[in-house]
């Protein structure tokens, strides 16, 4: 098989154990719906009514969260054995090019979900919907190319789980900083022109994640 055969290949392989595996995907989107739902009832509580600003912290929060949990899985589940089997089947550009596709499109349908409960629960007071919903789109492929890397380093050591957290979060502060950023403008219903610098790094940032990603995950993969 070509690269792009492995890769629709490795794809399928991943939403079919994902659709065999509901409970996982359930997890996630109950985790995201009891988040939100937490946070409601803790400023109902108070009185008080949340902040544009803490509105948009507590979004990115949440899906940060969600993100790690979902994506922590990519190369943490897989047996030695399993991926011993892809060494003799794939290549290892495609297991990894595989991984961050079907990750994105995880995180994709994790974050419209996480829009939408959020809106629907505790508000919305975004004013330029379209940048921030580019935005979040954007976020959800960032998080997924970066994590899926991070979860294949992780997945090496035996405590992959925390590993993948220590290694994380420095990784994704520079774009969630961005992240927070772009929506900030969205919320204030600033121009696009005034999130163009931002929203080209973004995508800048996602691109060398993955083409470093593509690069150096032939080398781990022989470890």
């Amino acid at each position: 098989m070509n690269l792009i055969q492995e890769i629709k290949f490795l794809v399928a392989k991943d939403l079919l154990l994902e659709l065999r595996q509901r409970y996982a995907l359930h997890g996630m989107m109950l985790y995201i719906v009891s988040t939100v739902f937490v946070c409601y009832m803790s400023f109902r509580f108070s009185n008080g009514e949340i902040h544009p600003i803490t509105w948009n912290t507590l979004f990115w929060i949440i899906m940060l969260f969600t993100a790690v949990n979902a994506i922590a899985k990519s190369f943490v589940q897989e047996g030695k054995g399993r991926l011993l089997y892809y060494y003799t089947l794939v290549s290892p550009q495609a297991v990894i090019v595989s991984k961050i596709l079907y990750n994105a499109l995880l995180m994709l349908v994790l974050s419209i979900v996480g829009l939408s409960v959020y809106s629907l629960i505790i508000g919305n007071p975004v004013q330029d919907m379209t940048l921030f919903v580019l935005n979040v789109l954007l976020g959800g492929i960032g998080f997924s190319s970066s994590f899926t890397m991070i979860s294949a380093i992780a997945s090496k050591a035996n405590n992959g789980g925390t590993l993948m957290a220590i290694l994380g979060f420095p990784v994704i502060l520079p774009m969630l900083i961005m992240l927070i950023k772009i929506s900030k403008n969205a919320m204030d219903g600033l121009a696009l022109s005034n999130s163009y610098d931002e929203l080209i790094t973004l995508a800048a940032i996602n691109m060398i994640v993955v083409t470093i990603s593509y690069l150096l995950f032939p080398y781990l993969w022989r470890t």
